[in-house]
């Protein structure tokens, strides 16, 4: 599957489903048509089963700048209008969080505003040496969107999301690593590589153990122990159902690599 729209690059490969955005020429800033693209496009691949990962990118020398501040100056939107495109990067963030796939953002240039906190929604962030990734909003007296001031705090911890929001100063790779922002830093020359191969490694694993997996540790901090225990035990019972469960069971035992399903 390869696709080109007017402004999201498609892509399926070995089981990863890249979306690329396709605007360089202004630093892949979101309008409502690329928010509408990519609402789409997620949509249809949770209906894939051949797509393990969901890897999001930008064409270019940025991830996503965020707003189209040409556009917002521009001032042509009624006041629906500028709800309507709000709304829309929020219900982005969360197609993003609540996939059942992993979703990848590989940042590899500037990651602003609206782009850091789609970065931010993803299940990991891995980072080009040389990228800049950084909140702003408040420095142009706008606000946060995309859950990020649920998610932030709860990668970076309080006091050190404060900063990043308070301040919007922008931070590079090896400083996101470094405080628990990103998961990866990788050297600018090995960026496409490394990120290819994470996800490759991504997508070996048993895609409804991953499913669940990414469901209760997103909703970890919000019930009790005895509500993880509970649910854990329901995936476990579940997991042992699959034929990929008797796969893994039969591939440790005959010492190869598993050959998952999703079945």
């Amino acid at each position: 599957m390869n696709s080109q729209h007017e402004n999201l690059l498609v892509t399926c490969d070995d089981g990863i489903a890249e979306l690329r955005f396709n605007r360089p020429e202004r630093l892949n800033a979101v309008n409502e048509a690329l928010y509408a693209e990519l609402q789409e496009q997620l949509g249809r691949l949770e209906q894939m089963p051949d797509v393990r990962v969901i890897l999001l990118t930008g064409a270019g020398r940025a991830f996503c700048v965020g707003a189209d501040m040409k556009a917002h100056g521009e001032a042509t939107r009624s006041a629906y209008q500028r709800r309507q495109y709000l709304n829309a990067e929020q219900q982005v963030c969360r197609a993003i969080r609540e996939s059942a796939k992993p979703v990848v953002a590989a940042v590899n240039g500037y990651a602003l505003g609206a782009g850091a906190e789609m970065a931010i929604a993803a299940d990991f962030i891995l980072m080009k040496a040389s990228a800049r990734i950084g909140l702003p909003e408040i420095t142009i007296g706008t606000f946060l969107g995309g859950g990020v001031t649920h998610t932030l705090p709860r990668l970076v911890g309080l006091a050190k999301a404060r900063e990043l929001v308070f301040l919007g100063e922008k931070i590079d790779g090896a400083e996101a690593l470094r405080i628990g922002l990103a998961s990866r830093c990788f050297a600018d020359d090995r960026f496409d590589e490394e990120v290819r191969a994470f996800c490759r490694q991504l997508a070996l694993g048993a895609p409804h153990s991953m499913q669940l997996a990414k469901r209760q540790l997103n909703h970890a901090l919000q019930q009790g122990f005895d509500n993880a225990l509970q649910a854990e035990l329901e995936g476990m019972t579940f997991c042992a159902t699959t034929r990929d469960w008797q796969e893994g069971v039969d591939a440790f035992r005959e010492k190869r690599a598993p050959r998952f399903e999703g079945r």
